[in-house]
C-alpha cells in the first residue's frame, strides 16, 4: 500500500467548509450525506445506529440530510417509498449517473423521520469494475482480489459515490458546501476515491469496530492485552483480507476527520490503523420511545403472548411443558459465533439444562438464537408445526361455538345441561382428529431455516457436542432462528423490539464488543441484560443490567461498572 499522508485534516478545511463566526453552522449553507453499507440494508448494528439516529437528524437538517447505501431490489420495494430528491443539483448528478447506465435510486426511508436515501444499483455499474480497481491501484497501490465479491461491490459503490459527489459540487459551484460521512471499510473506497480526484467534500470517516480487530479476536487471540505488540500487516495478511485492512486504513487517513465510537475503539484504532480518533462521537439510544414504562406490561403480556403461540406450534407433539412457567432467553446480532459470545452461552446452557434436570425443576427454559446464517428456506417441520397449531385452534374455536350454542339453547329453556349430550359424537371425532394431528416421530427441530452448511455450522455443531436436542427431558430448549427477525415472516412475525419485550432475559457475553449498543438497548425497554464489563452502558447499576468480570484493555479506563452482587442475585432471582 502507498503511503498515505494527510495533506489535509481536521484543521485544514478552510478551502472546503465556509468559515463560520457562530456556535453552529447554518444548515441552508451545506448538504449532509451519509454514506453506509446498511442504509436499507440490515447486517448488523450499525443499521440500528443509522436508524435510531434518523429522527433527530432530520429534525435538524431537514431535507438537506441524506442518506447513501447499495441498491437491493427486495429492500427498496418494502422498505422505501421512492420520490425525486428537493434540490435541483441533487437530480442533475442523479441523471448524470443515469444517463451512463449506472442507476442510482432515491426514495424517503420508511423508518422513524423518514429521512431521503439514494441508493445505488451495483449491477448496472459492474461493467466499470476493472476501470475502478485500476483507478485505485494507481491512486493509492491497493489491489483487490477478483474472488473477494464482498470488496468489490465495496468499490462499486464507493467509486458510484466519488462520481456523484463530483458532478454534485460541479453543480453547486461554492453553495452549498457538501459534507460526506462514511462508515466502516465498506463505504471506505468512496471516501478514499473522493481525495484522489480531489473532490471539494469535507470527509468524515467513522469506524465502529476495527477489521482486524473482529479476526484476531475470533481467532482466539488475547486482544486488548496486547493491542501494542501486534504486527497488523502481517497479521492481515496471514488471515487474507490484507486488501480489507489497506482500504480501512487508507480511508482513515485520507478523511479530514476521523471519529470512533467509543474510547476503547480509539485506543484500538491507534494501534491497528495508526491514527488517533480526532472525537469520540459515542452511540445514542432514543430513550423518548421508552417513556411510557407503566405501558410495559401490557407490551410485555402482548409479545410473550405472541412468543408462546410460536412455541406451542414448533414443540406440537412434545409440549408437556407448562408456559406459564417457560422463560425466554435470547442472543443476538451478527453471526460471529466466538466475538458475541455463543460458545460461551451453549456452554452455560448445557450446565443449566443439568442442574434443572437434577433438581428436577418444573421450571423450562427456552433460548432463542438469532443471528443471521446462510439458509435456503424454512424448515419443513417449522413451517408445518405452525400450520398445525392453526388447525388445532380452528378446530377449538368451532367445538367451542356449538358447545356455547348449545348451552345457550339450554340456559334459555330454564334446564342444566347435560353436559354428557352438549357435545355430540361429531365433536368428539373432531377432537381425536386434532389430537391425532399432533402426533410426531422426530424431535421439535433446533433451527427454523434448512442451513446450506449444517455439519460445519458453529451453533449446530455445539448443539451436538453439548446433546441439546429438544428432548422431552430437557429443560432448556433450543431454536435457532438463522435471519433477523421480520414482522412479515410467515414463521414468527415480529418485528426485533416486539419479541425483545416479549422475553426475559437477553444474553450478551462478547468478546469483541467496541461499543456494546445490544445490552443497552434492550434493558431500556424493561427485559433483563447480561453483558461484560468493557461494554458500555448508561446507568449500569439499574436493576435489568447485568454485568460479567472481564480484563479491561491495560491503556483504557473500564467502561462499564459492575452491578452490586446483592443487586444482581436479587433481580436475577426474581426472573
Amino acid at each position: 500500500m502507498r503511503r498515505l499522508s494527510r495533506s489535509l485534516s481536521v484543521t485544514s478545511l478552510s478551502g472546503v467548509l465556509p468559515q463560520w463566526d457562530e456556535e453552529e453552522l447554518q444548515v441552508e449553507e451545506l448538504l449532509m450525506f451519509e454514506a453506509s453499507w446498511e442504509v436499507t440494508n440490515k447486517v448488523g448494528g450499525i443499521y440500528t445506529v443509522i436508524q435510531t439516529k434518523a429522527k433527530i437528524t432530520v429534525d435538524q437538517w431537514g431535507d438537506s440530510y441524506y442518506m447513501m447505501g447499495p441498491y437491493f431490489e427486495h429492500n427498496f420495494q418494502t422498505q422505501v417509498e421512492g420520490c425525486d430528491p428537493p434540490h435541483t443539483a441533487v437530480q442533475r448528478a442523479m441523471d448524470a449517473l443515469n444517463n451512463n447506465g449506472c442507476k442510482v435510486h432515491c426514495g424517503r426511508w420508511l423508518i422513524e423521520g423518514s429521512p431521503l436515501v439514494l441508493l445505488f444499483d451495483l449491477g448496472s455499474a459492474a461493467w466499470n469494475l476493472d476501470r475502478w480497481r485500476g483507478d485505485l491501484w494507481h491512486s493509492c497501490h491497493i489491489g483487490l482480489p477478483y474472488e473477494d465479491r464482498e470488496a468489490n461491490d465495496a468499490l462499486i459503490l464507493g467509486a458510484l459515490i466519488a462520481w456523484f459527489f463530483k458532478e454534485l459540487t460541479d453543480e453547486v459551484g461554492d453553495s452549498p458546501r457538501v459534507i460526506g460521512h462514511f462508515h466502516e471499510w465498506q463505504a471506505g473506497p468512496g471516501l478514499i476515491l473522493c481525495r484522489s480526484r480531489r473532490v471539494p467534500v469535507a470527509t468524515v470517516f467513522t469506524t465502529h469496530a476495527t477489521l482486524l480487530g473482529r479476526y484476531l479476536c475470533a481467532g482466539n487471540a488475547d486482544f486488548y492485552n496486547n493491542l501494542h505488540t501486534f504486527n497488523v500487516d502481517k497479521e492481515a495478511g496471514e488471515r487474507q483480507i490484507y486488501h480489507r485492512y489497506c482500504l480501512e486504513r487508507a480511508a482513515v487517513h485520507c478523511a479530514h476527520v476521523f471519529t470512533t465510537v467509543s474510547q476503547i475503539t480509539a485506543v484500538e484504532a491507534g494501534h491497528m490503523l495508526h491514527r488517533k480518533a480526532d472525537v469520540v462521537t459515542p452511540n445514542g439510544l432514543n430513550v423518548k420511545k421508552f417513556s411510557a414504562v407503566h405501558e410495559f406490561q401490557n407490551l410485555h403480556a402482548t409479545s410473550k403472548t405472541r412468543i408462546q403461540e410460536f412455541v406451542r406450534g414448533h414443540f406440537y407433539g412434545h409440549l408437556d411443558f407448562d408456559l406459564d412457567k417457560t422463560l425466554f432467553f435470547f442472543i443476538a446480532g451478527r453471526y460471529e459465533f466466538s466475538n458475541k459470545g455463543a460458545d460461551i452461552f451453549l456452554e452455560s446452557l448445557s450446565r443449566l439444562n443439568y442442574l434443572l434436570r437434577v433438581q428436577r425443576s418444573d421450571v423450562t427454559v427456552v433460548v432463542f438464537f438469532i443471528m443471521p446464517a446462510k439458509t435456503n428456506n424454512f424448515n419443513v417441520e417449522s413451517l408445518k408445526g405452525q400450520a398445525v397449531r392453526k388447525q388445532l385452534w380452528d378446530t377449538a374455536h368451532t367445538v367451542k361455538e356449538k358447545f356455547g350454542r348449545r348451552l345457550y339453547d339450554s340456559l334459555l329453556k330454564g334446564q342444566i345441561p347435560d353436559m354428557n349430550a352438549i357435545l355430540d359424537r361429531d365433536d368428539f371425532t373432531l377432537m381425536k382428529r386434532a389430537i391425532f394431528a399432533t402426533q410426531r416421530r422426530s424431535l421439535p427441530p433446533v433451527t427454523t431455516h434448512n442451513m446450506l452448511d449444517d455439519a460445519t455450522d458453529p451453533i449446530l455443531s455445539n448443539v451436538r457436542r453439548i446433546g441439546l436436542f429438544n428432548d422431552r427431558e430437557d429443560r432448556v430448549k433450543i431454536i435457532f432462528h438463522p435471519e433477523f427477525l421480520s414482522s412479515t415472516s410467515p414463521l414468527l412475525p415480529m418485528d426485533y423490539d416486539e419479541f425483545v419485550r416479549g422475553c426475559n432475559l437477553g444474553v450478551f457475553p462478547s468478546y469483541y464488543e467496541p461499543w456494546g449498543y445490544t445490552p443497552g438497548q434492550r434493558h431500556e425497554p424493561g427485559p433483563g441484560s447480561i453483558t461484560l464489563t468493557h461494554r458500555k452502558a448508561d446507568e449500569p447499576t439499574r436493576k435489568s443490567l447485568f454485568t460479567l468480570g472481564q480484563k479491561s484493555p491495560p491503556t483504557c479506563p473500564s467502561t462499564c461498572e459492575e452491578v452490586p452482587e446483592s443487586a444482581a442475585v436479587r433481580d436475577v432471582s426474581a426472573l
